[in-house]
């Protein structure tokens, strides 16, 4: 039987994997997270592009790298951290989430953010460049995306995107928590995240900012209790001063650069 953690205690400690060159393979992302249960790390996060800067040359998608993870887990949480969702189709994305939440016994987290377009992974596709549109983008394709996953009538005639009476079934059981990223500084993506289940912002410019980030976040929300904010610090960081800080998950950062699998597996084995 699966036992799925408590998405709110505290404190807890992932993974934060880009599916890169040597982990440009689902099976070995999958095999990786398969070591980090059985090490007692509570999640497995997945980076989500299309495209990377050099050295980087190959690169799995995420969603199949989620699907591998619920396929050879148990216990553990995972999902793609973070997805632009500007440059996917939000109801394409709730079908995804509602079956990968359904294989994994209710594990799946989503991380969305608005994306960005340093490397052209935009508008090299032909998707929006624009930063303030792709904001704009994001918020009404989470009101598409959460009112599909909750399995009831969905009626959206919207600027970007529609949704003219549909229902979507299988719903999951519970509601799929949802982070919302953001570059530290900027205080529009904390205000979006204050609307949903947790902050992951990067670009800390070290403990000290999660206090910043709860002080902006309190003023939205006003209670933090149930609420996640997320680090990701590289794998020889000191965890302790972060989560003294406030945050409620630090998750462990490789690459993008150099990946080498037998180092990972050897940090993962270790635990959290």
């Amino acid at each position: 039987m699966t036992t799925v953690p408590d998405a709110h205690a505290r404190p807890r400690r992932g993974l934060f994997l880009p599916p890169f060159d040597a982990f440009a393979d689902p099976r070995v992302v999958a095999d990786v997270a398969a070591l980090a249960e059985e090490a007692g790390w509570d999640g497995v996060f997945v980076w989500d592009h299309v495209r990377y800067s050099p050295p980087v040359a190959a690169i799995a998608d995420p969603w199949i790298c989620c699907a591998a993870i619920a396929a050879r887990t148990e216990r553990i949480l995972f999902g793609p951290m973070v997805t632009p969702l500007p440059r996917r189709r939000p109801h394409v994305v709730a079908r995804q989430a509602a079956s990968l939440d359904l294989l994994s016994g209710g594990r799946l987290v989503l991380g969305f953010g608005s994306g960005d377009d340093w490397l052209g992974e935009m508008s090299r596709f032909g998707d929006e460049a624009d930063a303030k549109v792709r904001g704009d983008m994001l918020d009404e394709g989470l009101d598409v995306l959460t009112g599909l996953l909750s399995g009831h009538l969905v009626e959206h005639l919207g600027r970007h995107y529609r949704a003219e009476d549909v229902r979507f079934l299988p719903a999951p059981e519970r509601p799929i928590p949802i982070w919302i990223a953001g570059r530290f500084g900027r205080t529009k993506p904390l205000r979006r995240a204050a609307g949903y289940d947790g902050a992951f912002v990067i670009g800390y410019p070290g403990p000290e900012g999660v206090a910043v980030v709860r002080e902006t976040l309190a003023a939205e929300r006003h209670d933090l209790s149930g609420f996640d904010v997320v680090v990701d610090v590289p794998a020889d960081t000191d965890v302790e001063p972060w989560l003294a800080s406030g945050a409620t998950w630090v998750l462990t950062r490789f690459g993008p650069y150099g990946l080498d699998v037998d180092a990972v597996r050897a940090v993962v084995a270790a635990g959290p």
